[in-house]
């Protein structure tokens, strides 16, 4: 299966303003209480500023992946929850200050899904990025920090949106980038709402 390439010129643009504000990002990270839960605060760390390249129109992102050379067959970390398989098929840290993860979801189930709880909570993340995947976070347990997926200063995610009510044995390819935690931190624990909780490795 492959996975749709996103524009060069929007992730360079991304890049560039996320480099920018990376320092402000990771101080907007909540703090974890030692027991691997973190408060939940309309704060987050993405809250930065980002650019498109394609004359920014306030049209919804509808790109469903990030970056080349994915292979969907490698399998980094599997979670599954209501009859949904999410398979994780790369963790890579760019040299822009972020980390992207891109997996695939696939509905294992014999009945339709919803995507919209993938959005999360935070109403002005999800009324700006409706059936998207916002609502994931990674959480760096040594570094005791929570990260969560980047958003742009009208709070649309870099993630991916816009995916369709998922029909039974279908897949969708799926990507989010967060701000890069230390260089000295190599794993972090992934989450996506209605999914369990995984352990992922990044990649430099």
């Amino acid at each position: 299966m492959s996975i749709r390439r996103t524009t060069k010129s929007r992730r360079v643009a991304a890049a560039v303003s996320l480099t920018a504000a990376l320092a402000l990002a990771v101080t907007g990270c909540g703090a974890d209480d030692g027991g691997g839960k973190t408060k939940d605060t309309g704060s987050e760390s993405s809250s930065t500023p980002s650019k498109s390249s394609d004359g920014d129109k306030g049209a919804k992102q509808e790109d469903t992946a990030a970056g080349d050379n994915v292979d969907p067959n490698v399998k980094l970390a599997e979670v599954k929850g209501d009859g949904l398989t999410l398979v994780i098929n790369q963790v890579k840290r760019d040299s822009g200050g972020f980390v992207t993860v891109q997996g695939q979801i696939k509905n294992e189930s014999d009945q339709t899904r919803n995507t919209s709880t993938w959005a999360g909570l935070e109403s002005a993340i999800s009324s700006k990025n409706p059936n998207s995947v916002a609502g994931a976070t990674l959480v760096d347990k040594a570094g005791k920090k929570r990260y969560y997926v980047l958003r742009d200063t009208e709070n649309r995610c870099l993630c991916t949106t816009s995916i369709p009510p998922l029909l039974a044995g279908k897949t969708i390819p799926v990507f989010m980038q967060f701000p890069a935690p230390p260089s000295t931190t190599t794993e972090v624990d992934f989450t996506l709402p209605s999914f369990a909780t995984t352990s992922l490795k990044i990649s430099e």
